[in-house]
């Protein structure tokens, strides 16, 4: 019974440890083979574009007004502001910066609507820097044949050089990605020079050297396996895409059966898939596409162009794979025209609301005051009485010029008879607080605002204070003023 107890338990562990070594597989390097065709020729297109704004964008330079950075685009922490061009961010401008990533987030979800994972496939980052980490393998160690058996070769002194040649060149692009980053923050004509003199903030060398490794391990060492096992997206994205959405698809009903196909054959009951697995060997996510949707797939459309190109040698229309919708499958095989119907309830929220925040966006920066004001009223004491019966309030108020010019500001309240007083400055015979600023300045003032004892209000009661430049600009923000405990109505 003992023995049969143990045997039992070991062939358990055994069934066990096969369960849990067929949940891993060490990883097969995919090595794409180079194709042409349209989709090829559109991600080296964006590939140029977006490795060209990224790492140029910082170089650009702008005229932000006497005293300021001529960075085109600078997220400057020491003077708390944001340059993008001819719009400046301040902190209190947050709003913005969630707005845009509020409109990056619907306009992903439009797209995954309209043609499901394009992004992923044409403007990832990861998706570009590993296209352009496989470039400099392909041009250093040849196309896929080459490669594959170089990595079988024994190592010599061939396959040494060319590997550490394509090493370090990965290396250098990553250097690139992370000192590009770097500045984003940093002025590039105050950075560059001191990086390599070794005079740069160290915070400077340490997101550097992050990003470094970073692009390198990603893009270069994991590549696919970030798309399959790390990023989110493939798991959202099959929940967000639905049956009308453009994917690259294999058309089994055309393809099956499939098998070889010799020339001057007859094409009679059979498919036009001549198991070539061309389209395989072009995937840079190392999958059959033939085996239906899945979620490595990221819609880059090369197996497309592999595809297409034997069609076209064995004298078959192509489209063989194409972007199709689901809901094209089911028509097809009800013997129904196909169709793309990309106006629909969905994708027409989606722009609706893009449009809403969009247009809410740049009718607020056109709108928006060069002023900032901020009234903070002292809660204790909550008010002060004095000898002759009238009631005082303290307040501390902030202003903030938003330009790049020096100006001259007057502060009032409006709403109730109040006399005005700065601690440590002068009052206007108006009644004004008149005080400078210089670009850029901050200014903070103590006011001591007094209701006489004739009409003092209950409780409390509304007042608004403005401040007002020389210029003309103007902004007013409500407070209160508290004459007694009891509350008004």
């Amino acid at each position: 019974m003992v023995v049969e107890t143990e045997i039992g338990h070991s062939q358990a562990v055994a069934v066990n440890s096969a369960a849990h070594r067929q949940l891993y597989a060490k990883r097969a390097p995919v090595h794409p083979k180079l194709v042409s065709g349209q989709f090829r020729l559109i991600k080296t297109a964006i590939l140029i574009l977006t490795l060209g704004v990224y790492y140029l964008t910082p170089f650009l330079r702008w005229n932000h007004g006497p005293g300021e950075p001529d960075q085109a685009v600078l997220v400057d922490f020491p003077g708390r502001k944001i340059y993008l061009f001819f719009i400046e961010l301040w902190p209190q401008d947050v709003a913005y910066v969630s707005g845009l990533l509020i409109l990056g987030a619907l306009a992903l979800f439009l797209s995954n609507a309209l043609f499901g994972r394009v992004w992923c496939g044409f403007t990832c980052p990861q998706t570009v820097w590993t296209d352009l980490y496989i470039t400099v393998e392909r041009l250093i160690e040849g196309d896929r044949n080459a490669r594959l058996r170089l990595d079988k070769a024994p190592w010599s002194a061939d396959k040494i050089t060319k590997k550490v040649i394509k090493h370090a060149i990965w290396l250098l692009i990553a250097a690139a990605t992370g000192g590009a980053l770097v500045m984003y923050f940093h002025d590039v004509r105050t950075l560059f020079p001191e990086v390599f003199l070794g005079t740069a903030p160290m915070g400077a060398y340490m997101f550097g050297a992050l990003l470094t490794f970073t692009t390198y391990a990603l893009a270069g060492t994991m590549r696919e396996q970030v798309c399959t096992y790390m990023c989110p997206w493939p798991r959202i994205q099959a929940a967000m895409t639905d049956s009308e959405a453009l994917q690259v698809t294999y058309k089994r009903d055309r393809g099956e059966p499939r098998g070889p196909h010799k020339r001057g054959q007859a094409w009679d009951n059979r498919g036009d898939c001549v198991d070539c697995t061309a389209c395989v060997a072009a995937c840079p996510m190392g999958i059959d596409i033939r085996e239906g949707s899945q979620i490595e797939c990221i819609n880059c459309g090369l197996c497309v162009d592999a595809c297409d190109e034997i069609m076209v040698k064995v004298e078959r229309p192509k489209g063989l794979i194409a972007f199709d919708t689901d809901d094209n499958a089911d028509r097809r095989q009800a013997g129904l025209a196909p169709r793309w119907r990309p106006i629909r309830a969905r994708t027409l929220i989606y722009v609706a609301v893009m449009a809403v925040i969009a247009g809410l966006m740049g009718w607020s920066l056109l709108t928006r005051s060069s002023i900032d004001l901020n009234v903070l009223r002292d809660r204790n004491p909550t008010f002060v009485r004095l000898s002759d019966g009238s009631v005082r309030n303290a307040y501390t108020i902030r202003v903030l010029n938003k330009t790049n010019a020096a100006r001259g500001f007057e502060l009032r309240s409006e709403g109730l008879p109040l006399a005005l007083d700065v601690v440590g400055g002068a009052v206007e015979p108006s009644g004004a607080i008149r005080f400078e600023l210089e670009a850029d300045g901050v200014r903070t003032l103590r006011v001591l605002a007094r209701h006489a004892a004739d009409g003092l209000p209950a409780g409390r009661a509304p007042v608004t204070f403005v401040v007002e430049a020389e210029d003309g600009a103007e902004l007013a923000v409500k407070s209160i003023f508290v004459a007694s405990e009891q509350r008004g109505p």
